[in-house]
Order: structure tokens, then sequence, then C-alpha cells
């Protein structure tokens, strides 16, 4: 078995990064791997923004992960930084073998290694398996998030 590798994602990622966000119920209904421009205007986005980490598991070459992180400071919790994990995807053929704890283990270390008092992030209601995932993990479900299609 070859080692898998997270690594920062490159331009040339998305197609893979974007496929893996649509390969589910929810992403088929609002992703769009036909047409990668919006894809690649976010990817310049997100790499000019110093607290924004994209990262991908590369296995052999292969994109087989991803996730974003996002540093945020803040005054709250007298004047914490925490983090957002945000879009964590395994591809198909490398789920139930580890590689999301993986990366998720690699989001919190990240968080640590930036300062960060707490780790957050969120998780469609409707996504039970993942609850189970991150609760395993060490993560509480403490919060009701709220969101406001623009």
């Amino acid at each position: 078995m070859t080692t898998i590798k997270i690594r920062p994602a490159v331009r040339d990622d998305i197609a893979a990064i974007v496929a893996m966000l649509a390969d589910d119920a929810l992403g088929a209904t609002r992703e769009s791997p036909d047409d990668l421009t919006p894809y690649h205007n976010a990817y310049e986005r997100l790499q000019s923004d110093p607290n924004q980490l994209l990262v991908v598991a590369d296995r052999a070459g292969e994109v087989v992960g991803t996730l974003q992180l996002t540093i945020v400071p803040g005054l709250s919790r007298k004047g914490s930084t925490r983090s957002i994990i945000e879009g964590v995807r395994v591809h198909a053929s490398e789920r139930g073998h580890g590689l999301g704890g993986r990366l998720i283990e690699w989001a919190v270390d990240e968080s640590r290694r930036q300062g960060c008092q707490l780790v957050q992030l969120t998780s469609d209601s409707t996504r039970t398996d993942a609850h189970r995932f991150y609760e395993r993990l060490g993560f509480t479900g403490s919060h009701v998030g709220f969101k406001l299609q623009l």
C-alpha cells in the first residue's frame, strides 16, 4: 500500500476536489464539475488569504481526500483563535480505511500549531454517519447551526 501524503492543494487538484464534493446526494445538487471556472476563482481567493488552508490527501499522485481549514482570530473566549474545518471529503475508494480520521487529525494538529484554542465544524443535519464519525474523534454536537442562502 502506498503512503498517503497530506499536502497543500494546487490548481491541478481542483477537478479531483470538485468531483469528491459532488460525489454524494447533497453535493450532487450543489456542485458543477462540468464548469470549473468558479472553483478556479475560489482557489485563487483561498491562495491569497493566509488564514485559509486547502489541503489534499495524495496517494501516488492521485487526490483521494480533501479539507479546508480556516483560522479565525476573535475576541470571544478571551481573545481566542479558533479554526473551522470545512469540505471534508474522502474518495469513495478510500472510505472506511481511516483516511477521514487522518485528515481531521492533521487539521487539529495544524490548528494547535497555529495557536488555536478551539476547533469547530458543521455537518449537514442529514449526514448522520458523519455525525457519528466526528463524535468518535472527540467532537461534541454543542450548537445548532443556522444558514441564510444568498
